[in-house]
């Protein structure tokens, strides 16, 4: 299974790319994760290859062939989107972050994103996950909401997901994570 993970700085996708390399090892099978900053720091996009099964022999996903594309931000969904393979999985956090060009005036946010992501495959997912993280008792949490709803789409196991979290996750915020795990693979079952 290949997941192509895509956010901006400080929305989590390092912290989510963890949780699915444990929950591998978890299950057994061999995982490569390999991370892309590109001025992470200033909102930049951030982009992570999650490469599950038996066996990985390379680190890159290729373009065109990740069965999901789990997007932190409507806008780096349509950015990643080529990643995707036809009959793959888009996963969408409502969040808009508006990136510099926009800030400043020189272009505008582009109003049907997922309209767009519609045309890379038929099943594309949106889902307010900083509501969800919210509701669960955490306010940075979205990272992790994202991961359970993916993961409820996906069927993977929940245990292994759960012991996978709580190893990755620090100490103290160990909790916070558990509930929104729970609360995106709940709102991923609906």
């Amino acid at each position: 299974m290949d997941i192509f993970i895509a956010g901006v700085g400080g929305q989590g996708t390092l912290f989510a790319s963890k949780i699915l390399g444990k929950y591998a090892a978890e299950t057994g099978l061999d995982c490569t994760l390999s991370e892309v900053h590109g001025m992470a720091q200033r909102g930049g996009s951030v982009v992570t290859h999650v490469r599950i099964a038996e066996k990985v022999f390379s680190p890159v996903i290729s373009e065109g062939a990740a069965d999901v594309l789990l997007a932190f931000e409507r806008l780096e969904a349509m950015r990643y989107a080529h990643m995707l393979k036809k009959e793959g999985l888009i996963v969408v956090n409502a969040e808009r972050i508006d990136p510099m060009t926009v800030t400043i005036g020189a272009a505008k946010y582009p109003e049907s994103c997922v309209d767009t992501l519609r045309k890379y495959s038929r099943e594309v997912y949106e889902l307010p996950a900083a509501k969800i993280s919210a509701e669960a008792g955490g306010s940075k949490t979205v990272n992790t909401v994202m991961v359970g709803y993916m993961a409820a789409k996906l069927r993977l196991d929940l245990e292994k997901l759960k012991t996978a979290v709580a190893a990755v996750a620090p100490h103290k915020f160990a909790g916070d994570n558990l509930k929104s795990l729970l609360a995106g693979y709940e709102a991923g079952n609906k």
